[in-house]
């Protein structure tokens, strides 16, 4: 028939290292198109000509979730997106003792993990909405889940407090349902992904995951089927509590 079968296009955020670069690069393995979303140039390019060649078709995206500006040039460039992966994350400063947190801190995790998060994914609705199989994914954390945070048995009791990191991710999940609630009667699922305790730069490679076992999460979601969940929170093992 001479037709040619369309190729999926993905946006990863933050893809320029560690989780966020080895999703494009699985995304990559899979015969998809992938736009590695970074502010860093040089960076960005780099991983780009890596990407390339390792077979990837791969392009470069300059991206800040943070800059309205930066982000509606992002969108701009693009003539299709199928699937838009919410990665670029921080930390945010140190200490985030909540008694003493310089609120700027906060702010600054909040901006990033979240406000980047709603900024990006709005730009980029309009060009998910015309595509047949449409996924968004938001890298989130087991730190965002009141359930994990609150069990004394549990991995995160010997946790330190933060008032900013953690709670911008339970914010994220917040966010996450209330996307997937809007756009319950559309083709595009909502779902945040945690990807374990990866060991990268975010977190001076303290981890016991590597970023390739973070990434695997993130490629799950954006690949699941059209009868798929809207709007959970899961890790490899499965539904994350909340």
């Amino acid at each position: 028939m001479g037709m040619t079968t369309a190729v999926t296009v993905a946006l990863v955020t933050g893809a320029n290292k560690g989780i966020g670069y080895e999703i494009a690069a699985r995304l990559g393995e899979l015969g998809w198109r992938v736009g590695v979303g970074a502010r860093d140039a040089g960076r960005r390019e780099e991983a780009v000509a890596k990407l390339r060649a390792g077979g990837a078709d791969a392009f470069g995206v300059a991206l800040d979730v943070t800059d309205q500006a930066s982000v509606d040039a992002a969108a701009a460039r693009l003539d299709q997106l199928d699937v838009l992966v919410n990665n670029a994350g921080i930390i945010g400063g140190t200490p985030q003792v909540p008694s003493t947190v310089d609120l700027a801190v906060v702010q600054a995790a909040v901006d990033t993990n979240v406000y980047g998060v709603i900024r990006v994914t709005n730009a980029m609705l309009p060009l998910l909405r015309r595509s047949p199989r449409p996924r968004i994914v938001n890298m989130s954390s087991s730190v965002g889940s009141f359930a994990e945070q609150t069990d004394p048995q549990g991995p995160l009791s010997g946790m330190p407090a933060s008032v900013a990191y953690a709670p911008s991710k339970a914010f994220l999940n917040a966010v996450t349902v209330q996307y997937a609630k809007e756009l319950r009667d559309t083709a595009i699922l909502v779902n945040a992904g945690c990807p374990g305790y990866c060991a990268t730069d975010l977190n001076h490679h303290s981890g016991f995951r590597t970023p390739e076992q973070g990434a695997a999460i993130a490629v799950h979601l954006a690949t699941l089927p059209a009868d798929g969940p809207s709007g959970g929170f899961f890790d490899d093992e499965g539904p994350v509590r909340w």
